[in-house]
């Protein structure tokens, strides 16, 4: 769920047939729906901890990828990837970032922390634009900048407002622009299901050892709370693995920009499971700081729209989209 490129790159649009782009933006809503009510699944796994869930989502998915592979017979792409370790080692490192992403988030949803979680998310376009300035060295068009402006200061306020830094949102946005950045440089190669599955092979011995801590520290819930729990842990592969699918057939039909504009849907509903269904209470100044990022998220989406009506006349005009005035 990478947010970098459809908010810093220009895409033209989409030439799938009409029928396509309905069934890619379909798509789209339901990995960013699924993706909006984890907070009200990850809730519906206590008392198991952050870590106990993070190893079961890790070892269901892998389950869950291999099933699919073998259905559909496709294993013909491991040979060559066992001869790229530049890709394999880019695809540990995703690995690494998007398991710190999944047990913050877990933790946070099961300490109450929904509606930080829910800044995260909502700043994880931000961060990335930032992360395309300092590690891609990109040139920033002057409504990023101000976008990017804005985030920080919204950043300032709500550590200044609320008496500490709000780590979880920042770890989260870090951690997933971070995950989109090494996916963009080194994963394109592998297909969604692909990398899906070389991801958590890799983290398959952590979350190994972590059901191990955890059982040895006699924390383990697994199987003690009714066929209902014990279902949902298992279920978390499916869970998991679904809306990375639907978003990988979704980004294939449909613009980055539209892309975009839906991955809103996310944050949005995590900010009203939190506030309406798990009754987290937002004090006065985290809705302020909110807004500010809200007005930085829409600054970010004019600039969007603004530079594919850009790369539109530039084609009507049949100049290069990089020749188009910024």
């Amino acid at each position: 769920m990478s947010s970098r490129q459809s908010v810093t790159t220009v895409t033209p649009p989409s030439t799938a047939p009409t029928g396509e782009v309905g069934r890619g933006t379909l798509l789209g809503f339901a990995a960013y729906g699924i993706w909006g009510l984890f907070p009200l699944y990850f809730d519906a796994l206590k008392p198991a901890g952050p870590w106990e869930i993070l190893a079961n989502r890790i070892l269901w998915t892998l389950l869950f990828c291999v099933v699919v592979l073998l259905v559909v017979r496709d294993f013909s792409w491991v040979r060559p990837l066992l001869r790229r370790p530049r890709l394999l080692a880019g695809t540990a490192v995703a690995a690494v970032l998007i398991a710190v992403n999944w047990v913050v988030y877990v933790a946070a949803v099961t300490s109450g922390n929904t509606s930080e979680a829910a800044l995260g998310y909502f700043l994880n376009p931000l961060v990335t634009v930032a992360l395309g300035v300092v590690v891609l060295r990109e040139r920033l068009r002057v409504l990023q900048w101000v976008a990017v402006g804005i985030g920080v200061a919204a950043g300032v306020y709500l550590g200044v407002s609320g008496g500490r830094v709000p780590w979880v949102a920042l770890v989260l946005a870090l951690s997933f622009a971070l995950y989109g950045l090494t996916k963009k440089k080194v994963g394109v190669s592998l297909d969604a299901i692909h990398g899906l599955t070389v991801e958590t092979v890799v983290l398959a011995p952590v979350a190994v050892i972590a059901l191990l801590v955890v059982g040895a520290q006699g924390d383990l819930q697994f199987g003690h709370h009714g066929a209902w729990h014990t279902s949902l842990l298992v279920l978390s592969g499916v869970v998991t693995a679904l809306p990375l699918l639907c978003f990988a057939a979704a980004a294939r039909r449909i613009p980055l920009v539209t892309v975009g504009l839906i991955q809103f849907v996310t944050p949005v509903m995590q900010l009203l499971c939190a506030v309406f269904l798990l009754g987290e209470h937002m004090p006065a100044e985290r809705w302020i700081g909110f807004g500010i990022v809200w007005v930085a998220l829409i600054v970010l989406t004019v600039d969007s729209l603004l530079s594919l009506r850009g790369a539109r006349a530039a084609r009507r005009a049949a100049l290069p989209v990089d020749d188009c005035p910024r």
